[in-house]
């Protein structure tokens, strides 16, 4: 089994030599980008007094997932398993990470410098080339080769991580592009994703200029005291989730702003860029900041049948500095301890190169990352063969890493959830987590 675990890695001494970083970001042209995170946990001392604070509260609350979906199915290859030199390598090179031995691709530069923080999966086996299939069973962990009712990630972790009384959702994705939210299916609609399209608060969550607040309190009032009456004389399940969805909405509306990235300072807004991605990683610290248990952030397209290499320059180029600078960000902040970050796909891409410079779909060997909570950092699960064209050692699925992440935050994966007289287990039964990953 290949597993590559240093404790001094994890170190911030540990890192990738100036010489390494600069050579990669120069195959890039993007050097000068350098400058926005190089030193930054030495640069936000001033900033982190405010932060501090909720950070122990955050703490005090329970654990999070962050779930960043490459959407169309990024691949591995350009990515966390590269192979130069290949027939199937393609033209980038490998470079040395902050895990001594362990190299990703030349167009992740910021995030190796992150990498003593993470670890990475390179032995996915889904067998699944399909893209609706494939974000339902990473995101469910069950096979589901049509729309079956098992619940999202997010909906399991709301359930089974939310404090007593949390009044936010606690189930949000961030979309640009991609999947919608995921269901809640028999955990029910409280625990059903809220989505922040293009990063903007919830819809509905602003009272209309027409409308004064005292008005919109006597509003409130008359509505209650009617629910209340009727709730009395025939209340059902129907009326219990309509209650929890205004109660929820009318909660949403007294804390709007935690949704504005706006109020975080322009320093932040800087050091993240100004793309959308960026934007929704400052945005998804913000949330976890706020003890939001899980928040999904979703980056498209990377369904790259056509001109591979190109495509993969100008999205990977989007991702890594934003997500580098989010993982040394809540590391900083002394929240990265809490909170699981995951980055998947859907499926990977084929080793083979297509006839017009592309990859195909892939599901029998690729990878994901994972890192924070209660899992080790700076290890590698599992390794392909030279070419990448299949798993050598440590194959795993959707249903492992499920398990795994639900492990990763304190959750029995091999418990039971019991809604309307049933037990429903919370993942799939017949997988269990990846154990070398746990601490």
């Amino acid at each position: 089994m290949t597993r590559t675990t240093n404790p001094a890695c994890r170190s911030l001494e540990h890192v990738v030599s100036r010489r390494s970083l600069v050579h990669g970001i120069g195959a890039l042209g993007g050097a000068a980008g350098m400058a926005g995170i190089t030193g930054h946990g030495l640069g936000l001392c001033g900033g982190l007094a405010a932060s501090a604070a909720i950070a122990e509260t955050v703490r005090a609350g329970g654990k999070r997932v962050l779930v960043i979906f490459l959407h169309g199915g990024v691949s591995q290859l350009e990515s966390w398993d590269p192979k130069p030199g290949t027939d199937t390598g393609g033209p980038f090179r490998a470079i040395p990470t902050s895990v001594p031995g362990v190299h990703v691709s030349e167009l992740l530069p910021h995030t190796a410098r992150q990498m003593h923080r993470l670890s990475i999966i390179r032995s996915l086996d889904t067998r699944n080339g399909d893209h609706g299939r494939g974000q339902r069973e990473m995101t469910s962990g069950r096979d589901q080769p049509a729309p079956l009712d098992y619940p999202h990630l997010g909906a399991v972790v709301a359930r089974t991580s939310a404090p007593a009384g949390f009044s936010l959702p606690g189930h949000i994705l961030v979309r640009g592009g991609g999947g919608g939210a995921g269901t809640s299916a028999y955990l029910g609609p409280r625990y059903a994703g809220v989505v922040m399209e293009d990063g903007q608060p919830p819809a509905h969550t602003a009272r209309p200029d027409a409308l004064s607040a005292e008005a919109d309190r006597r509003r409130s009032l008359l509505r209650s005291r009617m629910n209340d009456r009727f709730a009395g004389r025939r209340r059902t399940a129907d009326t219990d989730a309509y209650t929890q969805s205004y109660d929820q909405a009318l909660d949403l509306l007294e804390q709007r702003h935690v949704f504005d990235v706006s109020r975080e300072s322009q320093r932040d807004q800087d050091r993240y860029g100004p793309h959308e991605f960026g934007r929704h990683c400052l945005l998804a610290r913000r949330l976890l900041e706020h003890g939001v248990p899980f928040v999904q952030v979703n980056h498209s397209n990377y369904d790259t049948h056509h001109e591979n290499f190109d495509f993969h320059i100008e999205q990977l180029g989007e991702f890594d500095r934003p997500f580098a600078t989010l993982i040394d960000d809540l590391t900083v902040r002394g929240l990265l301890d809490d909170t699981l970050v995951c980055v998947m796909s859907e499926f990977g891409r084929t080793p083979r190169i297509n006839d017009r410079y592309g990859r195909d779909h892939w599901g029998t060997a690729w990878s994901v990352v994972l890192g924070g909570a209660g899992l080790q950092r700076g290890a590698v699960i599992g390794r392909t063969n030279a070419n990448g064209t299949a798993v050598e050692d440590r194959p795993v699925d959707h249903g492992h890493l499920f398990h795994t992440i639900l492990r990763g935050v304190g959750v029995d994966s091999h418990g039971t959830f019991h809604v309307a007289g049933r037990d429903h287990p919370i993942a799939d039964p017949a997988k269990g987590p990846i154990d070398e990953l746990l601490t």
